[in-house]
């Protein structure tokens, strides 16, 4: 079972910014892809950012120019750079690990909570 510890949620006012973290083991780290998706309330989930073992990033046009993932090697964590945050961003976080960035994401975090107040 993989393990993945997710921090960095909370409550920001729009225009803010956040960051948010993802930990996993190094031999999960080094070989799959890992990123995050998000959750609202009533809505399905859906693909925000994913990152590859070798450093290439996919991003959702909905955040593209304001969000950035980053991967450190040395601590086996993924970051995801949150800026010009709009209510509309409002949701559960979740990391994941995939075989690829577009595959189906074989294990979850626990999720971690972004609020942008209107």
């Amino acid at each position: 079972q993989v393990r993945l510890v997710e921090s960095g949620g909370g409550l920001v006012q729009p225009g803010g910014s956040l960051r948010l973290s993802c930990t996993t083991s190094g031999s999960i780290f080094g070989t799959y892809a890992m990123g995050w998706y998000r959750q609202a309330p009533g809505k399905q989930r859906e693909f925000v950012a994913g990152i590859r073992s070798y450093g290439f990033t996919l991003l959702a046009d909905s955040v593209k120019g304001r969000f950035t993932i980053s991967r450190e090697n040395a601590n086996n964590t993924v970051y995801l750079q949150m800026n010009s945050l709009k209510p509309e961003d409002t949701a559960v976080y979740l990391c994941y690990v995939a075989r690829s960035i577009a595959a189906t994401p074989s294990s979850w975090g626990q999720g971690t909570q972004v609020t942008v107040p209107s």
